[in-house]
């Protein structure tokens, strides 16, 4: 086992600048941070600035033999940099374009430092912007472009992205789950992550080293907590990385894992339990709704209930899709010997106008988070209101987007309903304004979003006229600004079910 020390550079660094201020670029000082997030105080560029870092560096070097030292390179706004009499010397001294290549000159030259020492360098794939060091390492966390465009270039890149590997995210949509960051990371979406990019040739492929999970711990107080993020998620990703994925068998790795809890156990790890725990999708057949539950867990059964009681060993047991005709609450739970496992599944049904109908989105979801595909915004079932990369929310990152829904025959609308999530620390905005019309000649009717610091916002449209059609028009909130999660990134769009009255 070899441990990588991470020394953050040139952003996450207001720690450093608080305690020496003239680390900075405009030498006042500054608060510690008292919470998480992306600050616009980051290292300058002076030469005060690398002797302070190669000091720190010599002093990790010493502690840690590793052959690799991370030094960050991730969410370094250019903000204090453009405004900096230093940084722009150094931009005209060395020739450089903009504040983009004065980052790959800080990291170019930490990079050379450390080379000089026997040592190589990994950073998070902000470190492309501007043009690659010589000889980096990439960790691609926004998803898997970093490493493709690494790869192509002849450097290796360790696969992290946080659709499969942020451990620090939900891994249940249970309610009692311990306070996360948001996000949705079951077991199985980790155990059928696919670490070699399908865009890389078999040579470029050499370039991928592995994959990573990631616990951030800002919201895990105990060691405890720690390992019940990890445990088993890990134990997915090992098999990920280590078994030719022609070989990998979830069904099979259920199993084995339901056995390995004694072993967990024995070892005193405080592992989430959720095999028995199950997962439900609405389906559409021929116009019918169908719902389906499934259990990774062999050898048990499931019994259900649509009144909204809890099932015992007398409820219905499923066998086949349960036709959905009306609204409804579906309860269920996990069997052996007529005794529950798991904790009850509970799911709302809520028909609407517009459920079951057609429905055609003029932009594709991001792969990472495609829902249950156009289909699922149109289906009787909400979002999480926590996990927004479960199967229900659709996210689309920097894009406008434009929907038709259309109800097979005209009816008469009075309102629709939708809402977006708002979690700014990862870098999702709420749309400043939505549009809709009932008629594809008509023009447009905008509506302004006002803007809320809430994770949901929901947004209601009074409309009153009959139509066989919806339009809607959604645009991104655009480029990150200044003073907010994600300055300089665009933002995300996450949009949940589409209620039509």
């Amino acid at each position: 086992i070899t441990v990588i020390p991470e020394i953050e550079m040139p952003g996450h660094s207001q720690a450093a600048i608080a305690a020496y201020p003239e680390l900075g670029c405009s030498g006042e000082a500054v608060n510690v941070a008292t919470t998480w997030g992306v600050f616009e105080d980051i290292y300058c560029t002076k030469e005060q600035t690398f002797n302070f870092l190669e000091d720190v560096l010599d002093e990790v070097m010493a502690l840690f033999p590793s052959k690799y030292i991370h030094i960050g390179g991730d969410e370094a706004p250019k903000t204090r940099w453009k405004s900096c009499a230093d940084c722009q010397q150094r931009i005209q001294e060395q020739g450089l374009k903009d504040e983009h290549e004065l980052q790959t000159y800080f990291i170019t030259r930490i990079e050379n430092y450390l080379n000089s020492k026997g040592r190589q360098i990994i950073g998070w794939d902000e470190i492309l912007e501007g043009g690659l060091a010589p000889n980096a390492t990439v960790m691609s966390w926004r998803g898997t472009s970093g490493a493709v465009e690494a790869a192509k270039l002849g450097h290796n890149v360790v696969m992290t992205p946080t659709s499969h590997c942020y451990f620090d995210y939900y891994q249940s949509d249970n309610d009692d789950e311990p306070l996360a960051i948001g996000g949705y990371l079951p077991l199985e979406n980790v155990y059928h992550f696919q670490p070699i990019p399908e865009e890389l040739t078999q040579e470029e492929a050499q370039f991928v080293l592995g994959a990573q999970g990631n616990i951030w711990t800002e919201y895990m107080p105990t060691e405890d907590q720690v390992e019940y993020m990890a445990f088993p998620r890990i134990l997915a990703m090992s098999e990920v990385l280590w078994t030719h994925p022609k070989q990998k068998d979830y069904g099979d790795f259920i199993g084995r894992l339901e056995n390995f809890h004694s072993r967990l156990d024995a070892l005193d790890i405080n592992y989430a339990n959720h095999l028995y725990e199950i997962d439900g999708q609405m389906n559409k057949t021929n116009g019918q709704l169908y719902y389906q539950l499934s259990t990774p867990a062999k050898g048990k059964v499931i019994r259900y209930s649509l009144d909204g009681k809890e099932p015992d060993e007398t409820s219905k047991l499923y066998d086949s899709l349960i036709p959905i005709t009306q609204s409804c609450t579906i309860k269920a739970n996990v069997f052996v010997e007529n005794e529950p496992l798991g904790k009850t599944y509970t799911q709302p049904v809520k028909l609407h106008k517009a459920t079951g109908k057609e429905i055609v989105i003029d932009k594709q979801p991001h792969k990472a988070y495609s829902g249950s595909g156009a289909e699922g915004l149109v289906n009787g079932i909400s979002g999480s209101d926590t996990r927004y990369g479960d199967k229900e929310w659709l996210g689309f990152w920097g894009e406008d987007i434009e929907i038709t829904i259309d109800l097979g025959k005209t009816q008469m609308i009075t309102s629709l309903q939708t809402r977006f999530y708002n979690g700014n620390g990862q870098w999702i905005y709420a749309p400043k304004e939505i549009a809709y019309k009932l008629n594809a000649e008509e023009d447009y009717v905008l509506q302004t979003i006002p803007q809320s610091n809430n994770k949901l916002v929901d947004i209601t449209l009074k409309i009153n006229g009959p139509s066989r059609y919806v339009y809607l028009k959604i645009p991104n909130y655009g480029i990150i600004p200044k003073g907010k999660q994600g300055v300089g990134n665009a933002a995300w769009t996450f949009i949940d079910e589409i209620i039509i009255n």
